[in-house]
């Protein structure tokens, strides 16, 4: 099969596979939900606070979205697993250096296309309901957080499709990836703050940050994200070329 055919097929696996789709598209629902409601109801007030950092509180809820952007990228190659699905899928194409990097490029580019989306409707929306504490697209480091913020959860979706690949079940990507994210990644911060600096999520947040504060600065922490989503990609490009299907 040519690489366009595989690409296409891979397209279609992720639009029919009900998980997925769902994820994908809560990844924007949530974000935004809870942006509008949090900024409705306690944006002004919280920005009051001294020291309050507007930019990082509009992107509030991307702690929420992340976990969606999570479960699509685990839901969106764990299907191959099920079944048997992969073995028909090697039937289909057998080079699966071309079946892996077709599959994680349709994964990267709808979690980019989506988390982009995801990231500039969020902050528009949110500072729709900040009054006087309103920042533009103009104001430091705004531009910056929204690119930011989109590239971040299509990095961590990458992140979870490699360990799929990996580990072959969605069920213990997401029980080992979620309570990291929402409990161990705040206790390594408690306890080391310069270790917690170099965790996926406490790194790639910097981007998010108007003045970014700790070891890394906004794009070299993006740059760590990166890095762990490209060191899981790896290791699922092994363990697909070494394992039997």
């Amino acid at each position: 099969m040519s690489t366009t055919a595989v690409l296409r097929s891979e397209w279609i696996k992720v639009r029919s596979v009900r998980a997925s789709a769902g994820s994908l598209v809560a990844v924007f629902a949530t974000t935004v939900a809870i942006t509008i409601l949090a900024t409705a109801a306690v944006g002004q007030a919280e920005a009051d606070n001294e020291g309050a950092d507007l930019l990082f509180g509009a992107f509030y809820a991307l702690n929420f979205g992340q976990i969606a952007a999570i479960a699509f990228g685990t839901t969106a190659v764990s299907s191959e697993y099920l079944n048997g699905a992969l073995r028909v899928s090697l039937a289909a194409v057998p080079n699966r250096n071309l079946l892996y990097a077709a599959k994680m490029t349709v994964v990267g580019a709808l979690a980019i296309v989506v988390g982009l989306l995801t990231s500039f409707v969020t902050f528009l929306s949110g500072q729709a309901f900040m009054g006087s504490y309103a920042l533009g697209l103009g104001d430091p480091g705004a531009l910056r957080a929204c690119v930011g913020g989109g590239l971040y959860l299509a990095l961590m979706s990458l992140f979870a499709a490699g360990l799929t690949v990996v580990l072959r079940s969605a069920v213990a990507v997401l029980s080992l990836l979620i309570p990291f994210i929402l409990i161990v990644s705040f206790v390594v911060g408690d306890m080391a703050a310069s270790v917690a600096d170099f965790l996926p999520d406490h790194a790639g947040q910097q981007v998010l940050h108007q003045d970014p504060v700790g070891t890394l600065g906004p794009w070299t922490g993006l740059a760590v994200t990166a890095g762990w989503a490209a060191a899981a990609l790896l290791a699922g490009w092994w363990a697909l070329r070494r394992r039997d299907a």
